[in-house]
């Protein structure tokens, strides 16, 4: 199974060069973190949406990103309310209380209302940044951030990592069915200790390897001389079209719209209780 990789298609998201989608990414991530106005939030979702619709991706491309992203948001809405449960009183300035838990923990509208905006950040960042990742190549990728100044070095490590994940998995499956022909077994029908074991004995050859391959990378592009000049060109680097002029447009409207928010709200916050 495919956990997390560049997926080509012939879509007009992926015609859009890595520059443009790069730097979609940053400004509606950028917009949605500086405000916590429901309305806007809303409207970045819809447009992640949308993008995921023309970009032809499928719900299987990204569910073990989407399970992870559902419990880290599970555990944060957990956190939040045990260390401070009436932040969204603090914040509104009001108390409509819904119902009396125990001691100090009680669930009111404003703090249901705040984790719901919090929520709503996640929805909102992490779908535009699985587009880009889903639908651009790593080395355009690297080639995306070299064009907004970042050095090419590290634009160089990143399309490396991104290049390296499907080896890390195949690696995995290799080693996993290895220990499983020598009679080690991590499926379901083992127990959670036996799997957790079994398990231990793939990671740490999966550890080893990898170092190895590094290692190789690393002597191969020394040796090519790889970091001796201050500037370098790239195969994959395309022109902009026009659609990527509209894209970096709506890019900057998608902050102005954003800081505009903070300006009607008098704030941050979108406050519906007053």
């Amino acid at each position: 199974m495919k956990v997390f990789g560049y997926i080509p298609k012939d879509t007009p998201v992926h015609k859009l060069t890595g520059a443009s989608k790069l730097i979609l990414t940053f400004a509606l991530s950028i917009a949605a973190m500086i405000t916590f106005d429901t309305r806007f939030m809303l409207f970045v979702i819809v447009i992640s949406f949308v993008l995921f619709s023309i970009s032809g991706i499928r719900f299987s491309d990204f569910k073990a990103i989407l399970a992870l992203l559902i419990l880290f948001m599970i555990v944060n809405n957990i956190a939040i309310f045990l260390f401070a449960p009436e932040q969204g009183v603090l914040i509104y300035g009001t108390r409509h209380e819904i119902m009396h838990i125990t001691g100090r923990y009680s669930v009111t509208s404003e703090q249901l209302f705040y984790q719901l905006n919090v929520t709503l950040k996640y929805f909102a960042i992490v779908p535009v940044a699985l587009v880009f990742f889903l639908t651009t190549e790593p080395g355009e990728f690297a080639s995306s951030l070299n064009t907004i100044k970042a050095h090419y070095k590290v634009a160089y490590a990143v399309s490396l990592s991104l290049r390296y994940i499907p080896d890390i998995q195949r690696s995995y499956r290799e080693i996993s069915q290895a220990q499983q022909a020598r009679g080690i077994n991590i499926s379901k029908k083992a127990s959670i200790r036996a799997r957790i074991a079994g398990i231990l004995t793939i990671l740490f050859p999966l550890v080893f390897s990898s170092l190895d391959k590094v290692e190789l990378i690393s002597n191969a592009m020394e040796l090519r001389g790889f970091g001796r000049l201050n500037k370098r060109t790239w195969y994959s680097t395309r022109p902009f079209t026009v659609w990527d002029y509209i894209i970096t447009g709506f890019s900057i409207l998608c902050i102005l719209l954003s800081v505009f928010t903070i300006i009607i709200n008098g704030g941050r916050f979108y406050n519906p209780f007053v």
